[in-house]
């Protein structure tokens, strides 16, 4: 850490040497932007002062407790994921591809280290694996691209230096902040993405923030970091529903932490990259009505996190989040058969079944052929729901996916796209009609389902996934240190209590 004075001198060196290096290289109208802008009157510039200047006194008790309960779901989710298909060929390629650096630990494999940065990819892919990490408004899934990195760099630095739980849990904030800041520069960003991943975007320049703040990095530092990172954004929708999506959470996590590392090492970008500039696009490239704002100075005006007003929604199954509204619309009509003391359901009694669901192509599957596929199906969570009465992480498993029962359920899904359910999860709704054969209709709707920022899980319901998730692979022990670990994280005097947990 720098003294106050040590740090002044640094900025304004630093300052001096990096507007000569960029002035020669902008495009002539960020030129004309540069003559009537200050660097304290950038947006870039703002979010630089703001990850290095904000403190943990701005974080008040709702943040602490709610980025708790984030962190306790990533790393169960995370833990889980650690047994996968995807993550153990991320793995064994980061352990085959390159040489085994004994610094950071895996999700799920004591004993195993690696750098830091290929830590923090292969845990960012253990956290999306399943898809059962948390989603915010608007969409994106924030804690998977930051604590993956965070915990690499705790592993990373010495055994005294270590950060302590304020320090680990404001940088995690931080690195959250930054990605609800950037989404909500656009309206659309506010819906279900069509074009990008957006954590593969706005997580990477969180994951810079948040490393950014945890290493200590002086306000110009952590602009670049961010301008560094915009230049390692981005995966396409394609890749939706194949192994291939969870690295666009590994890959944030990733290369936020590299992008925060070389500006540590005085690597320079762009020191308009968050701004509006005319002809020249820099963050406005993910998004067509970008609209940026500066960040306000938390010294001069008492900075409201983002977390405070908007909840997170944690998910009770491993599937895409608007699965979670038609598998609650279905289970209701479980329910009513179960009362109408039907011995047991058998799909011969159905004739149709109509969904009546936002229009999202990527999440319209009515036959899906893998566990990946089916965690991006509205027909087959609104199927297996009906069947089962809910939907598990064992719903996807490869017999659950082949049950000819619910093929013939597929057979009868049809799906409609009303005017006013909207591709918006904070907005949208999931409606399930099904006709029986006798001619009766039963309907079951979900407006809000359990789980969703609105009616979010209990302390007791999100605990109780986490000790499913983390039991998967870790001791009951473990378990129960990790979860007194992270819910006391802000009185720990270092990480060491959490880290010895998770190697």
């Amino acid at each position: 850490m720098y003294s106050s004075k040590q740090l002044c001198i640094i900025q304004r060196s630093f300052r001096t040497q990096s507007t000569l290096s960029v002035v020669r290289g902008l495009h002539k109208s960020v030129l004309d932007v540069k003559q009537h802008l200050t660097s304290e009157e950038t947006v870039t510039s703002s979010f630089g002062r703001f990850i290095q200047s904000v403190q943990p006194r701005h974080l008040s008790p709702k943040v602490l407790q709610r980025s708790k309960r984030m962190v306790l779901d990533s790393i169960g989710v995370g833990l889980l994921g650690s047994t996968t298909e995807v993550f153990n060929l991320a793995l064994q390629h980061c352990m085959h591809m390159y040489a085994l650096d004994d610094v950071s630990f895996v999700y799920g494999r004591s004993g195993t280290k690696l750098s830091p940065v290929l830590a923090a990819f292969v845990n960012g892919v253990a956290a999306h694996s399943m898809d059962f990490d948390d989603t915010w408004h608007p969409a994106t899934h924030p804690s998977g691209a930051v604590l993956p990195a965070l915990l690499a760099i705790c592993d990373m630095l010495p055994s005294n230096s270590k950060p302590s739980g304020l320090d680990l849990l404001m940088a995690f904030n931080v690195g959250i902040e930054i990605q609800g800041r950037l989404m909500r520069f656009s309206n659309e960003a506010n819906n279900i993405p069509k074009r990008f991943h957006p954590p593969s975007v706005v997580g990477t320049m969180g994951s810079a923030a948040a490393c950014a703040r945890l290493l200590s990095l002086h306000r110009s530092q952590c602009s670049h970091a961010l301008a560094i990172a915009a230049s390692l954004a981005g995966a396409p929708m394609a890749n939706a529903a194949t192994q291939s999506k969870p690295l666009h959470i590994g890959n944030a996590s990733r290369l936020g932490l590299e992008a925060a590392l070389l500006a540590s090492r005085g690597l320079e970008a762009s020191p308009l990259v968050l701004d509006a500039v005319p002809g020249v696009a820099g963050f406005s490239a993910f998004f067509e009505d970008y609209a940026p704002c500066p960040l306000t100075y938390p010294e001069e005006e008492e900075h409201s996190f983002l977390l405070d007003e908007q909840d997170m929604a944690f998910k009770r199954f491993p599937a895409h989040l608007g699965m979670h509204w038609v598998a609650d619309a279905a289970a209701i009509i479980h329910k009513t058969l179960v009362g109408l003391s039907m011995e047991s359901f058998s799909p011969n009694m159905v004739q149709d079944i109509l969904l009546r669901v936002p229009q999202s192509k990527y999440i319209n599957r009515p036959f899906p052929e893998s566990e990946h596929q089916a965690r991006h199906s509205f027909q087959f969570n609104a199927c297996t729901a009906l069947l089962d009465g809910e939907v598990t992480v064992q719903s996807f498993q490869p017999e659950a996916l082949l049950r000819p029962e619910l093929h013939a359920l597929l057979s009868l899904v049809r799906v409609e796209h009303p005017k006013d359910n909207p591709a918006n999860f904070d907005l949208m709704y999931g409606e399930v009609e099904v006709t029986l054969v006798s001619g009766d209709v039963l309907r079951g709707r979900c407006d809000t389902f359990y789980g969703h920022w609105r009616n979010p899980l209990s302390n007791e319901s999100l605990r109780k996934k986490f000790r499913n998730n983390a039991g998967a692979v870790l001791i009951p022990e473990k378990v129960d240190a990790l979860v007194e670990a992270v819910e006391g994280l802000e009185y720990l005097t270092d990480c060491k209590p959490l880290l010895a947990q998770l190697q």
